[in-house]
């Protein structure tokens, strides 16, 4: 499934509006000025309000499903616009899939 380049610029949020951001590992590959994002970049997640009745249950980090199949930087698959993962609480409890909202326009990839 084709799309743009995730990177470090880009805006991404969990399913209850928490903010992602990527750590890129490669400093070699960049779009839009921005290091690219791979499988193996840690994706944080700050900000994510979601309770379980009174537990507070945030997401914290993302746990990439389907990554690019024909793109790969460093030996790692590339992350797309289109890639598909899950946003997982601190007990690892999956809550939903990220949305990539923002990328750069100018690199796409399969």
């Amino acid at each position: 499934m084709p799309g743009f380049l995730f990177h470090l610029g880009a805006s991404a949020i969990c399913p209850h509006g928490g903010q992602i951001t990527v750590t890129p590992t490669n400093a070699r590959v960049l779009v839009s000025g921005q290091p690219a994002a791979t499988l193996a970049d840690p994706c944080l997640i700050a900000g994510c309000a979601f309770f379980i009745g009174s537990k507070p249950q945030p997401c914290i980090k993302v746990q990439w499903l389907v990554p690019a199949a024909r793109i790969f930087i460093n030996g790692q698959p590339a992350i797309l616009q289109m890639s598909t993962g899950l946003c997982q609480s601190a007990e690892q409890i999956p809550q939903g899939p990220p949305t990539i909202t923002a990328t750069q326009p100018r690199v796409s990839g399969i």
